[in-house]
């Protein structure tokens, strides 16, 4: 059975949240602090993660952070839930790691929609080939490794899910409407431009030996967005980049 951690410390929040997953057959289990969360995240291992961005103490950035720093943990999909709704804070969360952003109060069939869409990996994991190849760019789906001619990195859930998927499409453009309903799974004319924005730059900052002037990840000017597949087999080195 698929384990949600729930971390708020709004009692009331957690509560309404975790008998509205458990409603959909997931386990449950709750956090109220960010130091009890890590605790149980290094003990149960859950499959996703709700975690309030605002608490006291530790509040979800830290924990975010520390989620991903550790090997063992850094693949579990991170879910922020916040009544901050300012794009700075929104940027802030996506660059310590968070793989989707909800905002309070906010409806509860949304947060059914954005889980499903988070787990969505562990099918993957289960019926794609171990590896998925594009020139010199190889990305490991079993550990959400990527390598290329000059780097390794270890992906978070979304910039896996981002670079699978322009990968099983090399050489096709898409927007970030189409980026935003393919990988996201949001409706139409839902999400923010700036969530596909800010996770290109960060999988750049990955997977680029110079990020300003990538060449697997291009952007296509007024199109959107492209892994390249003609790029040469020495082209990350940065005495190779334009």
């Amino acid at each position: 059975m698929i384990l949600i951690l729930v971390v708020d410390d709004d009692l009331d929040v957690a509560k309404t949240i975790s008998m509205n997953l458990a409603s959909q057959g997931y386990q449950v289990v709750v956090a109220n602090n960010g130091y009890e969360a890590l605790q149980r995240i290094h003990r149960q291992h859950p499959d996703l993660i709700l975690l309030d961005m605002a608490m006291p103490e530790m509040d979800g950035i830290e924990v975010c952070q520390r989620v991903r720093a550790n090997p063992t943990t850094a693949a579990i999909p991170i879910l922020f839930l916040t009544a901050r709704s300012g794009i700075e804070s929104k940027i802030v969360g996506f660059n310590a790691g968070a793989d989707d952003y909800l905002v309070k109060p906010f409806n509860l069939q949304e947060l059914e929609l954005r889980v499903k869409a988070l787990l969505r990996r562990t099918s993957k994991q289960t019926e794609s080939p171990q590896t998925l190849t594009v020139g010199t760019l190889t990305l490991n789906v079993r550990t959400f490794e990527m390598t290329n001619a000059s780097r390794k990195a270890l992906l978070t859930p979304v910039e896996f899910e981002l670079l699978y998927f322009l990968m099983t499409h090399a050489g096709e453009v898409f927007t970030s409407g189409d980026l935003l309903r393919h990988v996201w799974r949001y409706p139409p004319d839902a999400g923010s431009p700036e969530l596909v924005r800010v996770h290109i730059k960060n999988l750049r900052n990955k997977i680029e030996a110079a990020p300003h002037a990538p060449v697997y990840l291009k952007t296509i000017g007024r199109f959107g967005y492209s892994i390249q597949i003609d790029e040469p087999p020495n082209a990350a080195l940065p005495s190779e980049r334009p």
